[in-house]
């Protein structure tokens, strides 16, 4: 798989649903991170999953400490509207690890401080605005590391 992408604890099916799916569109592993806000057989994830969520490489994970254990050695950027550097300077490479928070709140404040020197954002043009849709954000990431490794 050329990336990994990662939801810790998503809060919208639907958002989920369509991350999976452009999960599965580009290649990546998606990688959920509970506890979520809402049931994994939520009719709104599938939907927006459509039919394409059995075909879908997927891990789960109890805790974020689990998730973080179990991939200690692997090459992680975090993406937060509290990142310096824009996302297009990520050094993307095969098996990046692409984790992003929960839609209410972003990324918990010690996993900002723990991995500031990984730290990126999309960068927003307009003061109206605080953060972008996850699904969004997900698939502007993903879309500029697969244009690196191409």
């Amino acid at each position: 798989m050329p990336l990994n992408i990662v939801l810790i604890e998503p809060e919208i099916p639907n958002n989920t649903g369509n991350i999976g799916r452009l999960a599965l569109g580009s290649g990546s592993h998606l990688h959920l991170v509970k506890p979520f806000g809402f049931e994994i057989d939520d009719s709104r994830l599938k939907r927006a999953g459509l039919d394409y969520w059995q075909h879908l490489s997927v891990t789960y994970y109890d805790n974020v400490e689990a998730f973080f254990k179990i991939n200690k050695n692997k090459n992680m950027a975090f993406l937060s509207s509290k990142g310096t550097k824009n996302h297009w300077d990520i050094p993307f490479e095969d098996d990046l690890f692409l984790i992003f928070g929960k839609e209410s709140v972003g990324l918990a404040p010690e996993i900002v401080t723990t991995h500031a020197d990984k730290l990126y954002k999309i960068p927003l043009y307009s003061d109206h605005v605080r953060s972008l849709n996850l699904a969004n954000a997900v698939s502007i990431v993903v879309y500029e590391g697969l244009k690196h490794l191409k």
